[in-house]
Formats: C-alpha cells, structure tokens, sequence
C-alpha cells in the first residue's frame, strides 16, 4: 500500500466514525434519500473507475444514508403510534 491509499484510508476512516456519530439524530428523510441516490451512482462510478478507496467510501455512504432513512422512518412511525 502506498501513501496515497493510507491517507484515502484514514480519511475514510474518519468518516465512517463521524457517520456512525450522527445515527444518533438521523438527518431528515429527504436529505437521506438524496444522499443515497447520489452514493448509489458514486459507487457506480468508483466501480468503473476501479479506485478501491472511492468504491469503500460511496459504498458506506449508501449504507449509511440507508440506515439514517430507516432511523428517520422508524422514528417518524413510533410518533405516530
């Protein structure tokens, strides 16, 4: 591995921390399902491009805004009840 994927892995590294911090309080539903869309094409792109770094980080951006659309829903439905 050389630097430059070192730095791409610890810059992905702390992004995924501040993710998993901000499941706490989901971002609204909207936002969420933007951000997936726009991850989902990313890693589309990531993938043609064969950049293992941009792959891992647009994959877990989608995963993550998925999961923050499934927060905010599942909130949005114990209000409800």
């Amino acid at each position: 591995m050389g630097v430059s994927e070192a730095i791409g892995i610890a810059g992905l590294a702390l992004i995924v921390v501040a993710w998993a911090i901000s499941l706490k309080n989901p971002p609204p539903l909207r936002l969420s399902i933007l951000y997936s869309a726009g991850s989902a094409l990313l890693t589309l792109y990531a993938l043609l491009s064969f950049d293992i770094v941009f792959i891992l980080l647009n994959s877990l951006a989608l995963a993550f805004s998925l999961a923050s659309a499934a927060l905010r829903i599942r909130r949005e439905r114990g209000r409800r009840l």
